[in-house]
Parts: structure tokens; sequence; C-alpha cells
């Protein structure tokens, strides 16, 4: 199993990011996925979910209204688009499949 992120980097606030994570070793049309972030100091927390067929998502509250998860199940990609970026959305990006862990992307949000 092979989780692959990208897409992270420096914004300012209000702007726009949208991180990719390229699947591979796994039957991913079948796979529930999802987007961790950690930032310094801080526990891992869930930022969104998507499941196999892409009919359920789930948020966190503290990101609703300003992401969404998406997924290509022919490409094996997720991804999550980020808006309205804040300060507080400063933090490595993971993606995740079970126990499977990407590498994770960091991204920072500063003026």
């Amino acid at each position: 199993v092979q989780l692959v992120e990208s897409g992270g980097g420096l914004v300012q606030p209000g702007e726009s990011l949208r991180l990719s994570c390229a699947a591979s070793g796994f039957t991913f049309s079948s796979a529930v996925m999802s987007w961790y972030r950690q930032a310094p100091g801080k526990e891992r927390e869930l930022v969104a979910l998507i499941s196999s067929a892409g009919i359920t998502r789930n948020y966190a509250d503290s990101v609703k209204g300003r992401f969404t998860i998406s997924r290509d199940n022919v490409k094996k990609m997720v991804y999550l688009q980020m808006n309205s970026l804040k300060p507080e959305d400063t933090a490595v990006y993971y993606c995740n499949c079970g126990n499977y862990w990407g590498q994770g992307t960091q991204v920072t949000v500063s003026s």
C-alpha cells in the first residue's frame, strides 16, 4: 500500500490550496479514504472522510463549508480542496486508508 500526498505549500489567509493523494497497492474503489492533519504540539485530527463511492462525506466542524473532499476511483486519487484558509489550518496533512498513512504534506497559512 502506498499513499503519496502533494499540493501543500505556503499561502496567505483567505487563499486556497488543493491537496492530492495518489493511492496504490489496494482496491481503491472499495476503500474509505480520509484526510487528517497534525499541527505542532497537537494530536492528529480527522479533517474529512469520503466513502468508497464518494456518496458520504464527513468533515470536522472546523473546516465545514471551507474544505471539500473528493475522489476519482479511476485515477485512484483523493483530493482535499481547501478554501478560505486560516492560520489555524497550518499543519501537516496526511492521507489515510485504514492503518495506512502517507508521508504528509505541509500546509502553512501565514501573512
